[in-house]
């Protein structure tokens, strides 16, 4: 595991409630990530974690708490914060009527990105998720695996250093899913800082050098795989653990 000095990413006691809500959808939550370090955020349906990754990405406004990206503040440097965020969000964020290629070279050109550095840029992420040849075909023509590398692919572009991953994997096979966790493996040991949220236990335990659990909107348990299972010798898998800490209970 990486030495970590400064944090690329700050949370310190972050809250959210959406208008008209009973209960905050995030309170309370203090997370740090560092360079070369992949931070798995775990949690039921409803748990606070997409609410917590689209605060820290500036898609929500933070409402209470402070957040610190690269030691700016995302309250009063959001703009020059999001220059080194990559989001990958959980429902597809691209234009299904444009190629993979004019996908990326848009998204690119939204951060200041032109002529051969665009083009370079795209080039090298198409190629990072396996799309070079397939690139100037429409996004909604693509299998599902297909959108999802594009879709991470769109995320990378900019060469973010801290790059957020909500469910990156959900609905892929085989195959794609081993290109983007190589990928993966890949932005960590180049000292990107990574938050990476899964349903996929098996992933988090080999991914992450460390797992933060959440539910109703709280950390309740973090720390490195290999801790949390000492910490919990009854429990023989992460799943095992996962389940201990937030029951069994249904989640919608």
């Amino acid at each position: 595991m990486t030495d970590f000095v400064q944090p690329l990413l700050d949370v310190t006691d972050l809250g959210y409630t959406y208008p008209k809500a009973t209960a905050p959808a995030v309170e309370g939550l203090n997370l740090t990530v560092s360079g070369g370090e992949v931070l798995g955020l775990l949690g039921p349906n409803g748990a606070g974690k997409t609410t917590a990754v689209s605060v820290i990405s500036t898609l929500l406004p933070p409402q209470r708490g402070k957040i610190t990206v690269i030691g700016m503040d995302l309250s009063t440097s959001q703009n020059k914060a999001r220059a080194v965020i990559g989001l990958a969000p959980q429902e597809i964020a691209l234009y299904g009527s444009l190629t993979a290629r004019e996908n990326l070279s848009y998204f690119g050109s939204l951060y200041g990105m032109k002529g051969s550095e665009l083009a370079d840029r795209v080039e090298r992420r198409l190629s990072h998720v396996g799309l070079s040849e397939r690139a100037d075909e429409r996004v909604d023509t693509y299998s599902g695996g297909m959108k999802r590398r594009t879709n991470l692919a769109a995320a990378l572009v900019h060469d973010p250093r801290l790059i957020l991953l909500d469910e990156p994997t959900v609905g892929v096979d085989a195959q794609s899913r081993r290109l983007i966790m190589e990928l993966i493996g890949e932005l960590r040991a180049g000292g990107a800082g990574i938050i990476y949220t899964t349903h996929y236990m098996e992933e988090a335990h080999s991914l992450c050098d460390r797992i933060a659990v959440m539910d109703d909107g709280r950390k309740i348990v973090e720390g490195t795989p290999s801790e949390l299972m000492a910490a919990h010798p009854g429990c023989a898998s992460l799943e095992e653990l996962f389940i201990s800490l937030t029951g069994q209970g249904l989640r919608d």
